[in-house]
């Protein structure tokens, strides 16, 4: 299980060490690696804690850059990434790892969000598009790698990660919602 977390944001209200501070609330999801990244106007930020069970080679470290236009950070397995790497092969697609987030990144450039409907797996991921300056997130479809945020429409600010504690330790999610309160009279 790796941890994954992430802010997009359209002032600069979160910085660098407050990503770090997120991937630190995450270290236990990942003790083999860590990574950040930040885009040149400091509205997206990525972090990853690595549990490394493919490639483990630094190929495989995240977050990770696909046709120098996508960055990804993933959490699960796509239990079909040989047979999808193989169906992308034949479309013209190259790699580089021997990762199945490598085959994620192909999967979205060629099929965009329906690329959702090619993987079997467990998965939390989310995708920045440098070239069209578009996030894509997503998790499988029972839950089973957890995908947890918040969303200030304000402030326009939207921060993720692996477990809500990553969101705790930046000040957000604290607050329950009090209309979802179950009353028993």
């Amino acid at each position: 299980m790796c941890g994954i977390a992430g802010i997009l944001q359209f002032g600069v209200e979160y910085t660098r060490a407050d990503l770090k501070n997120m991937t630190d609330a995450l270290s236990h999801r990942g003790p083999d690696g860590e990574g950040h990244w930040e885009s040149a106007t400091g509205n997206i930020l990525f972090g990853h804690r690595r549990l490394s069970i493919l490639d483990l080679s630094e190929a495989g470290a995240q977050p990770f850059h696909y046709l120098d236009r996508y960055v990804i950070i993933h959490n699960g397995e796509v239990y079909n990434y040989l047979e999808l790497r193989d169906k992308l092969r034949k479309k013209g697609y190259r790699f580089k790892s021997q990762t199945d987030t490598e085959v994620l990144a192909a999967a979205y450039d060629c099929w965009r969000e329906k690329c959702l409907d090619h993987f079997d797996g467990m998965f939390a991921f989310a995708i920045w598009d440098e070239k069209e300056k578009e996030l894509f997130v997503a998790r499988d479809r029972f839950g089973e790698k957890p995908f947890h945020f918040v969303y200030d429409n304000n402030k326009k600010i939207f921060v993720f990660a692996s477990e809500i504690k990553a969101l705790w330790s930046v000040g957000l999610g604290r607050e329950f919602n009090k209309k979802m309160l179950f009353m028993n009279a």
